[in-house]
C-alpha cells in the first residue's frame, strides 16, 4: 500500500519539503524511503540516484522561484520592479531554505536547457535591467551585482549572520534602494 502512487514527481516534492526542514544536504534516498515507508530500491525505480533527485529538486525550486518573481514584477518597472523582484527573491529564500539551496546547485547544461524555471530565472533579471536602459556588457555585470547581493543577504539572514539590533528589513530596504540608485547611475565603459 505504501508503494501505491509513488512517482518521480511525488518523490521530488517530498524531497523538496524535506530539504526545507532538514537542509538540502540532508536529503537522501534512505531518508525519503523511510518517509514513504518503503525500501530504498522502491525509489530507484523512479529516480536513478541522489544526483538526479537533487537536480529534480533544483528544477522544481527554480520553477517556483521564477513564478514568484515573475508574478511579483508583472506590470512593474524601474524601482517598483526592482523592489518587487528583490522582496520575492528574499521571501522565497527565507521561506524555503532547502529549495533555495537547491537553486544554487551546479547542473548539467542539458538539465538547465530543459528547465523552463531555470530559463526564466535567467531571463527575469535581464528583463528588469533592460528597464534601466542597460545593455551588454553592462547588463551582465548588473545581473551579477544583483544576484550576489540578493543571495549574500538571504544566505546571511537565514544563517543568523546579522547580529546587530537594527531591524534586518530596514537594512534590506536600504540595500535595495542603493541598488536602484546604482542602476540608475550605472557607469559607462569610459568611467570604469
Amino acid at each position: 500500500m505504501a508503494r501505491a502512487g509513488l512517482t518521480a514527481e511525488r518523490i521530488t516534492e517530498a524531497a523538496a519539503e524535506m530539504a526545507d526542514t532538514t537542509g538540502f544536504t540532508g536529503v537522501t534516498i534512505s531518508a525519503l524511503a523511510r518517509h514513504f515507508g518503503v525500501k530504498d530500491a522502491s525509489l530507484y525505480s523512479h529516480v536513478r540516484n541522489l544526483a538526479e533527485l537533487r537536480a529534480r529538486v533544483a528544477v522544481l525550486a527554480a520553477g517556483e522561484l521564477s513564478d514568484r518573481i515573475g508574478s511579483a514584477i508583472a506590470g512593474r518597472a524601474g524601482r517598483d520592479a526592482l523592489v518587487a523582484f528583490a522582496d520575492a527573491y528574499r521571501a522565497y529564500a527565507l521561506e524555503h531554505p532547502g529549495r533555495y539551496a537547491a537553486t544554487q546547485l551546479q547542473l548539467d547544461p542539458e538539465i538547465i536547457a530543459g528547465s523552463s524555471g531555470h530559463r526564466r530565472c535567467m531571463e527575469l533579471p535581464y528583463s528588469l535591467l533592460r528597464g534601466y536602459g542597460l545593455s551588454e556588457p553592462d547588463i551582465t555585470d548588473a545581473v551579477r551585482l544583483l544576484r550576489s547581493t540578493f543571495h549574500g543577504y538571504a544566505h546571511l539572514e537565514a544563517g543568523g549572520g546579522f547580529g546587530h539590533p537594527r531591524e534586518v528589513r530596514a537594512s534590506w530596504e536600504r540595500a535595495v534602494h542603493a541598488l536602484h540608485i546604482a542602476l540608475e547611475n550605472w557607469p559607462g565603459l569610459d568611467d570604469a
